[in-house]
């Protein structure tokens, strides 16, 4: 469990800092908290609850070569993985400022030198790899195969064809009607929640007899012999944590959650572990009704089988892939909308080429829309949606490696980075005597942009609570830190197999780190780049501005 670290205001203090805030030159209108406890479970899990469980589960399988203890093995270990990085961002969360932005904090926070290029590499993986392609081609193949019950590989170019066009839908609806998409997303989550509950229960059903299921063949070898190498092991660890993505969700808006402190602690391991439990479950639950070799054969559309299973080829099992299609078209619509809204933070402080055309929202969303529509129509039919998630996850275990070697950074110096007991944002004893100017830079006062809100309105109360931050245990640290090193370096090497695969065993890897790659060159070259375009075609600012390239 993570450690809480409390520390006392001393009363001198908190009386000055109240009377500052109060005096009548920073008078300012406070600000309304948006998100409490449950508003923050349903942020992660209804973005945890994705495509993933109902498409990634056969993959998986497939890379294990159907080894059900292997297979249950490394859902657990993604897990673990899971739970030790949240509690290393909520560290991180509750020692920086309550900021929206995630992981681009954290990156800033430590690498501070050269400034602005922790933003930019962090710039190019979120904005060019940040795609919608593989929910795009889930609901692609989940509606054809509600419409025409058709299951085969033939069907992949109309599934990229209908993937089209759910994102050009998704991204329409929130240029043209913005409020009407998060609403129809609210109500396509609960649908998610409620197709999953359903496979449980009719896994259940069959587990203890009640329905039969003629060709159902469990069987279970007591071994976690691994016939396929290293390099499936470490994809079918990424596609189990893209099948987590969303655990994170909250640490994007923390200047929206009522309360950090407590909402934050509670909240995000409460959802997580609400969705670990269910994704186990919704596993045995195909592990029992669908036969071994079709599980292993049946790829993204793992739960329409299921179904088929259950009901037979009628009304029910079309219209039940229907439904799962549905909270598909629901994730994306979050995806498209979530993402634009970073990619437009990031392209304020110029951490792209032609920053200044994308920071307009609409411009920000087309850009969503044709990396999307790119990624999804380019690669060649057979295994594009694996190759599309290996590369939207892949990046981020670099991102996470410098974020647990910067939290490692920041434990072993903690008195010179002000990290942890010696953080002035709770170690208030050691302010005693601050002018105000010093004040004014812990506790800002811009009312769009504070960062200390619910903090400041605890510490000028009449009855000061203690603040309190996490400590992740070094097991946490070690666990996040190797399970990341393993991810990012085994795609690289060879599988037992390559010349089986139609997509190079290289190229996710590859492609992903060159993006990064891209991003420190930009760094390097974007004075001169947008000059150069400024000059040669008018595009760009003559004088840009690079902001926001650390974080104090």
């Amino acid at each position: 469990m993570p450690t809480l670290i409390p520390a006392s205001p001393e009363a001198s203090l908190t009386h000055r800092h109240h009377q500052h805030h109060d005096s009548p030159s920073h008078t300012k209108p406070k600000r309304t908290a948006k998100l409490g406890t449950l508003s923050c479970i349903s942020l992660i899990t209804n973005k945890m609850l994705g495509t993933g469980l109902f498409s990634t589960p056969s993959l998986i399988f497939r890379l294990t070569n159907g080894n059900v203890p292997l297979y249950f093995s490394l859902w657990i270990v993604g897990a673990i993985v899971v739970f030790s990085g949240l509690i290393i961002y909520l560290e991180f969360a509750l020692n920086l400022p309550f900021k929206n932005g995630g992981e681009k904090n954290y990156l800033l926070k430590v690498f501070k030198n050269p400034k602005g290029l922790a933003g930019c590499v962090y710039a190019f993986q979120m904005v060019l790899l940040g795609f919608s392609s593989g929910n795009s081609f889930a609901f692609g193949k989940y509606t054809y195969f509600a419409l025409t019950g058709n299951q085969d590989l033939d069907n992949e170019s109309y599934s990229k064809l209908i993937g089209v066009g759910c994102i050009s839908f998704c991204i329409w609806l929130h240029i043209k009607f913005p409020n009407q998409g998060t609403s129809l997303f609210n109500f396509l989550g609960i649908v998610k929640i409620l197709i999953l509950v359903l496979i449980i229960l009719l896994g259940a059903l069959v587990g203890v007899g009640l329905i039969s299921i003629n060709d159902s063949d469990l069987s279970i070898t007591p071994s976690l012999k691994n016939e396929n190498g290293m390099y499936s092991i470490s994809v079918a660890l990424l596609e189990i944590i893209y099948s987590f993505k969303g655990w994170e969700n909250a640490n994007y808006v923390l200047s929206e959650i009522d309360d950090p402190y407590h909402v934050l602690t509670i909240a995000a391991p409460l959802a997580v572990g609400i969705v670990t439990i269910l994704y186990f479950l919704v596993i045995i639950s195909y592990l029992v009704v669908i036969p071994k070799a079709e599980l292993l054969d049946s790829g993204v559309l793992v739960a329409g089988i299921f179904f088929n299973k259950i009901f037979g080829e009628g009304l029910t099992s079309q219209l039940l892939p229907f439904l799962i299609a549905l909270s598909t078209l629901g994730n994306v619509m979050v995806v498209s909308f979530a993402h634009s809204y970073v990619n437009q933070e990031l392209l304020k402080s110029n951490y792209i080429p032609f920053s200044k055309y994308f920071q307009n929202i609409n411009h920000s969303l087309l850009l969503h829309w044709a990396i999307t529509i790119l990624v999804m129509v380019v690669p060649p039919l057979a295994e594009i949606y694996e190759f599309v998630v290996n590369l939207y996850i892949y990046p981020g275990t670099w991102i996470n490696l410098f974020i647990t070697i910067g939290l490692i950074y920041l434990r072993l110096n903690r008195k010179r980075e002000q990290w942890g007991k010696y953080n002035a944002k709770f170690n208030l004893g050691s302010l005693t005597g601050t002018d105000t100017e010093q004040l004014d830079s812990i506790y800002p006062l811009n009312d769009d942009e504070s960062v200390y809100t619910e903090f400041d309105s605890l510490i000028s109360s009449e009855n000061p609570v203690e603040g309190k931050i996490i400590s992740a245990p070094y097991i946490c640290i070690f666990i996040f830190l190797i399970a990341n090193l393993f991810l990012a370096l085994f795609p690289f090497v060879p599988p037992v197999s390559p010349s089986k695969l139609s997509i190079p065993y290289w190229l996710f890897p590859v492609v992903g780190t060159s993006v990064l790659l891209f991003g420190g060159f930009f760094f390097y070259t974007r004075k001169w780049l947008n000059s150069f375009t400024y000059e040669k075609w008018n595009i760009g600012e003559p004088d840009i501005k690079y902001e926001e390239d650390h974080l104090e």
